[in-house]
C-alpha cells in the first residue's frame, strides 16, 4: 500500500474582499481594474479557455503597468 503524499501548507496572506492577495494589487494606479483582470484571467484559465495569444496579450499589458 503506497503512502499518501503529505499536502503542502501555505502561510495565510491578507486578501481583499473578493479574495485576491493584496500584494497582487499593491501599487496599481487602478486597483479595482487590476483585481478584475486577475479574476477574469484566473476564471478563463480554470475553464481551459485561455489561449496562447490571450496570455501573451495579458502578459504584455501586465509588464507595462
Amino acid at each position: 500500500m503506497a503512502k499518501k503524499p503529505k499536502q503542502r501548507k501555505f502561510k495565510k496572506v491578507p486578501k481583499t474582499k473578493k479574495g485576491t492577495p493584496k500584494k497582487y494589487i499593491a501599487g496599481a494606479k487602478n486597483p479595482k481594474a487590476r483585481e478584475r483582470e486577475i479574476k477574469r484571467t484566473a476564471k478563463l484559465y480554470k475553464e481551459g479557455k485561455l489561449t496562447k495569444a490571450m496570455m501573451d496579450k495579458i502578459s504584455k499589458q501586465r509588464s507595462k503597468s
